[in-house]
């Protein structure tokens, strides 16, 4: 398989880097502000979990446009190293702590945000269970640092994996948010159970101070919750954005769409800072891995041809 093959099998991942966009997932923010108008009216946007920093170069590019953009200031927080991007402040941080939200006030001058967003995720295992249990914990976490920095009436928008029990969730998010709402972007897979919640208008119980040290899910759990009826239920609107003209995540589109243009190979916008196979690109970089024709191969080769030999010589069971 060649370099096309991931271009033939994913049209966002394709269009992502014709745009320039550092990963394809800047395309469900994008949708996700079609149908919300989020980045009406924002000043101080904080991105969550922004690694490798794709919603953050959404945020950089939709609300500097305008002549005002010394006034726009936008934090982006996560653990790994990020590129830069023009006009985001970077933080390498834990969202769980309470000095990375002091931090992120910090930049603002003493202000809230006006919005915040977070497209974090577990590495998945494939226990759905587990993965799902993850996230819901991921999406906590953001939540209860936002609730440090997010202003009276703001918006939040956040990564949920709709498994069994995300009712729960909805629960804990309808008592900071008036209106939530869980969508699902056309560039999102429908064969993935990842949505995002829309939260808007934030506005906590009166009274209600942040506090890292408490989960804010701590309740306990009722088998039977998930089958209560009425209003003792909490069911938030469900909505699919974007129409039938966009493209679909997932159908295998053919690489050359134009037929007036050449498919031509782009690499990725923005390479990861460190991942884990880095090691392994150094020394195929560099020609140091071992390969079967090379001397240091062959002379193993030799050598366990005579240990092999040396092993029947001595062994009495040897005919």
């Amino acid at each position: 398989m060649g370099r096309s093959s991931k271009d033939k099998r994913d049209i966002y991942y394709r269009l992502a880097k014709e745009e320039g966009w550092r990963a394809r997932s800047a395309f469900k923010l994008l949708q996700l502000d079609e149908e919300f108008k989020l980045f009406k009216g924002v000043r101080r946007a904080v991105d969550l979990c922004a690694a490798p920093g794709s919603w953050s170069q959404v945020l950089s590019r939709k609300l500097r446009v305008k002549e005002s953009s010394e006034e726009v200031k936008i934090v982006a927080v996560d653990l790994q190293a990020m590129a830069p991007l023009p006009g985001v402040t970077q933080i390498q941080g834990d969202i769980t702590k309470i000095s990375t939200a002091q931090e992120i006030i910090r930049h603002f001058e003493g202000q809230a945000a006006d919005l915040v967003v977070c497209d974090g995720a577990p590495d998945v295992t494939g226990l759905h269970d587990v993965d799902e249990y993850i996230q819901a914990q991921l999406l906590l976490a953001a939540l209860n640092i936002t609730s440090h920095v997010l202003k009276p009436g703001g918006n939040f928008v956040a990564k949920i994996f709709r498994g069994k029990d995300v009712t729960l969730l909805y629960s804990q998010l309808k008592i900071f948010f008036s209106t939530v709402t869980c969508a699902k972007p056309r560039s999102s897979r429908n064969s993935s159970i990842e949505a995002f919640v829309v939260c808007q208008n934030y506005s906590p119980p009166e009274g209600y101070v942040p506090n890292m040290s408490n989960p804010l899910l701590d309740h306990s759990y009722d088998v039977d919750f998930n089958q209560l009826e009425g209003p003792n239920r909490v069911i938030v609107p469900f909505l699919a954005c974007g129409d039938l003209s966009a493209f679909d995540s997932d159908r295998t589109y053919p690489l050359q769409l134009d037929s007036e243009k050449e498919y031509e190979y782009l690499p990725p916008t923005q390479p990861p800072i460190r991942p884990p196979y880095q090691q392994a690109c150094h020394l195929r970089k560099n020609n140091l891995l071992a390969k079967e024709d090379s001397p240091s191969a062959v002379l193993d080769g030799a050598l366990s041809t005579m240990n092999l030999g040396s092993e029947q010589e001595t062994d009495p069971s040897t005919p």
